[in-house]
């Protein structure tokens, strides 16, 4: 059986790996951040050296006592802190990258409470460099697409929507799920679009092409 000080050992060792981890995802502002990941870290743990301990405590009583039985509840219970994690903003969904580091994270838990410290630096070490490294390397050598969901109010007049269309197309990469609400009483069309642009191209000049035409009242993006 592991004594309890190894027990201490183990756990202090996987709060440290969670806190650089955690550290990393409070810097970027991601929802699960430093106190997350730590506790995660050191609950895994000890789940794991739970589960040694109690199944060679009853393996007298249990011969055949599962070692992994209480530490393989931690995989399957960790998705809803994932599914926590994540964050829609309108077209846009924010912390897929956090979701995965904490279900990373719960597994080197469970790694350094079986024992294996040095397996467990080793994955945070990679894990710190891919969130890192490639973060940087993206940022700079990558340049990442946006999509926006853009709402055009106009007056109802002929050939407005196909204005709004062209200037749409002629100015984003993509246009996608291009559609019209008519108010004919009002003589009024809201046109809802998801428009894919380059993150460095200005969203500010196609919402001034699309005032510019005749007609067009409101114009909105989030």
């Amino acid at each position: 059986m592991i004594n309890e000080l190894e027990i201490l050992i183990r756990i202090l060792a996987a709060a440290g790996l969670g806190a650089l981890v955690g550290l990393e995802r409070e810097r970027q502002s991601q929802p699960a951040g430093l106190r997350t990941h730590i506790v995660l870290v050191v609950g895994a743990a000890l789940a794991m050296v739970l589960s040694i301990n109690l199944a060679m405590q009853f393996q007298p009583d249990v011969p055949n006592g599962d070692p992994a039985r209480l530490a393989a509840q931690v995989l399957s219970g960790i998705g809803f802190l994932g599914a926590g994690a994540i964050l829609r903003f309108g077209p846009t969904v924010k912390g897929l990258t956090t979701a995965a580091s904490l279900w990373t994270m719960a597994v080197v838990g469970l790694a350094v409470g079986a024992g294996y410290l040095l397996v467990g630096a080793g994955v945070t070490a990679l894990l710190l460099a891919v969130l890192t490294v490639l973060n940087w390397v993206e940022t700079r050598l990558v340049t990442p697409y946006l999509t926006l969901q853009f709402t055009v109010y106009a007056v109802d007049r002929a050939g407005v929507v196909e204005q709004v269309r062209r200037a749409m197309e002629s100015t984003a990469r993509k246009v996608d799920s291009f559609r019209l609400n008519r108010h004919v009483r009002r003589q009024r069309v809201r046109m809802d679009a998801l428009v894919k642009m380059r993150g460095g191209e200005p969203v500010e000049a196609l919402c001034e092409r699309l005032a510019q035409i005749q007609g067009v009242r409101i114009v909105k993006y989030e």
